[in-house]
């Protein structure tokens, strides 16, 4: 696919032994989608393809094998000169896999586990097929290198998450001078902000932050809380008096008719793409699903030189055999296109208010499961507070504005 900037300073990576050009910095699923790279992988057991499908690392679309390190996903990874990827789980390769016949012969349902299970012979041959469809790669070239002894912090406020919530919180204690320190795992801030398909988005806020840095757990030691937060690849153990989470939501995978096919993409992934990336995905991009974030993903998709089609339609199928050729619509009309992006609200990420002890509970009107928490985001866990998408689907001025009031509690 065309780059909407044209590239500099070009490095190579390897892709299968294929030599491609590519941005340093960029994530490796950006630039392979720029090279017009579509099947990333291949499912296990039905080894039907796959593509990417959030940008976030939610989903297990573009894992590969990165300098002999199984299952890594390519979307969280930056490309590096000198990079050698692998597609996993095929044979012979991905783009021509022989055991995808699974998914035409075994239409129904297939269970590897029970296969030809007590007969002679057969049981056996049929247990090592097993462990070829399921599963992904295999296992590192090389022992991982030793890691350093965590390191032990302890704040009086953490906020994780520097998007349109987080960042607005971080400015109101700032200027209160509150003492705090904010948590980011992308290596940039801004969120929502910088990456998604929204009109009238309030300013970027500057605010002090720790980039690159991961929150991947929360656990108690003697009953003190505390995150493990894994900043550039050192482990350390954050302890806090309050905890302000306005980390957002997962994409959510679409339910229609070959949803999984390389091409079918979140509509945030598609404007991260393109706004961040500076990527178009494809040349002519079906903006389905919910109708303001369609419209507005169309109206970039156009800004970047593409055709947008099926603006705001509800889909029934996706069509094509490697990647997406057509989208069928409700209407009962086939539209030809080569990416489907799929717009709809997020799926609140509330794993960590989760183990923190907070209450999670299903929102009828958001349909989906939100975090309990009341009017300041005060959440039945001792010091845990929520803002943003976390708490449901809402703008980006929304969750600012949830993050101030968060900000404001915990002062």
């Amino acid at each position: 696919m065309p780059r909407i900037v044209p590239l500099e300073a070009a490095v190579t990576i390897e892709l299968d032994g294929d030599q491609l050009q590519a941005c340093a910095g960029e994530p490796v699923a950006a630039a392979l989608i720029a090279n017009d790279v579509t099947i990333f992988s291949r499912s296990p057991k039905y080894h039907r393809p796959r593509g990417v499908f959030c940008m976030t690392g939610a989903c297990a679309h573009c894992l590969m094998r990165v300098d002999g390190v199984p299952n890594v996903p390519t979307c969280r990874i930056e490309v590096k000169a000198g990079m050698r990827l692998e597609r996993q789980n095929a044979m012979p390769d991905a783009r021509l896999d022989v055991f995808r016949a699974n998914d035409f012969v075994f239409r129904d349902w297939f269970n590897h586990h029970e296969f030809m299970a007590g007969i002679p012979i057969a049981e056996h041959v049929l247990l090592k097929i097993a462990r070829q469809l399921a599963g992904l790669g295999k296992l590192p070239e090389r022992e991982a290198p030793q890691r350093k002894p965590a390191q032990i912090e302890h704040h009086r406020n953490v906020i994780v998450g520097a998007g349109a919530a987080g960042l607005a919180a971080a400015s109101e204690l700032d200027s209160k001078g509150v003492p705090h320190v904010v948590f980011e795992r992308e290596r940039v801030i801004g969120g929502r902000l910088i990456s998604a398909a929204e009109n009238a988005q309030p300013a970027l806020w500057n605010a002090p932050v720790r980039t690159g840095a991961e929150v991947v757990g929360l656990f108690a030691d003697d009953h003190q809380p505390f995150l493990a937060v894994i900043e550039h690849e050192q482990l350390k153990l954050v302890f806090f008096e309050q905890l302000l989470l306005t980390v957002g939501g997962h994409p959510a995978l679409p339910a229609f008719a070959n949803n999984d096919l390389p091409g079918v993409m979140a509509g945030r992934a598609v404007s991260t793409l393109i706004r961040r990336h500076h990527v178009l995905p494809g040349k002519r991009i079906a903006c389905v699903g919910e109708a303001q974030e369609a419209r507005a993903l169309a109206d970039m998709v156009i800004a970047a030189g593409g055709e947008a089609v099926a603006i705001g339609a509800q889909v029934t199928r996706a069509h094509g055999l490697r990647r997406v050729n057509a989208v069928a619509l409700e209407t009962g009309e086939k539209v030809s296109c080569d990416v489907i992006a799929y717009c709809a609200p997020l799926s609140p990420a509330f794993e960590l208010a989760r183990a923190a002890g907070a209450k999670v509970v299903w929102s009828a009107a958001s349909r989906c499961f939100v975090v309990d928490a009341d009017a300041n985001g005060k959440t039945s866990a001792p010091g845990v507070y929520v803002a943003g998408e976390i708490r449901g689907p809402m703008s980006s001025q929304a969750a600012a504005e949830q993050g101030l009031t968060a900000a404001k509690a915990l002062v």
